[in-house]
This record gives C-alpha cells, structure tokens and sequence, in this order.
C-alpha cells in the first residue's frame, strides 16, 4: 500500500510550486486518496491544488489530472484519483497555485501539507454496492 507525504506537515509555502514526484507504479490498486490539509492561512488569499500525472517522472502532462477548486480557509480536502483507466501513469506529483489580494502584503502565506494514499478496493466496494441497490 502506497501512502506517501508529497508535501511534508506544517510547511510553509508563498509562492506555486510543485512537490516531489511519487512512483505510484507499485500501487497494488489505482484509486489514491490525496489530502490537502490546510493548517494556518491569511485573510484574502487562495490556494488551488492540480495532480499531474506522467509516464517517465520527467515529462508531465500539461493539464491535471484531478483537481481540487480555490480554498481559502483551513481544512482538510479530499479528492480522489482514479487511474483505473490510465495504466501508463507511473508518477504523480502535485501543484498548487496561490493568490493574495486586498491590503498588507502581496506574499501569500499558507501552512500546508499534501498526502497521497492507496485506497484499498474494499472500502471502495460498499459505496458502489449502495449506488447499485438505488438505481
């Protein structure tokens, strides 16, 4: 079971980035959870969070992957990939854009950390079990 930090606790960030890639090659299952926990945050900023995908862990698609809309708060958001469908993917890594307006300083100022975890298919079994028996 693969379950790896792509962005440690309690890092700080202030400007787009992009965390290390993770080989996901190994991954017995191709659903991951990744986490975007949010821990500390500024007023009038935004952080968005992309998963890039890529064959080699050295050329990366253009576009994400999946993706998690704008937060502003702090939190934890889910979000789940599915690569059920994309055999060649080996590599995953995130990005994320950040965004400060109003006044004080331009310099964003999160607390974040990222987390990619394997989800096994059994904890995936009862919710598509539940869909099947309302449709």
């Amino acid at each position: 079971m693969i379950d790896a930090s792509l962005v440690p606790e309690a890092t700080v960030i202030g400007a787009s980035g992009d965390s290390a890639p993770v080989d996901v090659s190994a991954a017995e299952h191709p659903v991951f959870l990744i986490t975007l926990s949010v821990t500390a945050v500024v007023e009038q900023e935004s952080i968005e969070l992309g998963v890039f995908a890529s064959v080699d862990g050295t050329t990366w698609e253009t576009k994400p992957i999946a993706g998690l809309p704008q937060k502003f708060y702090v939190g934890e958001y889910p979000l789940l990939v599915d690569l059920s469908q994309r055999s060649d993917v080996r590599f995953l890594r995130a990005h994320w854009d950040v965004g400060r307006w109003g006044r004080g300083p331009k310099t964003p100022r999160f607390e974040i950390a990222v987390r990619l975890r394997e989800v096994p298919p059994s904890l995936l079994s009862e919710p598509r079990e539940r869909v099947g028996a309302t449709s």
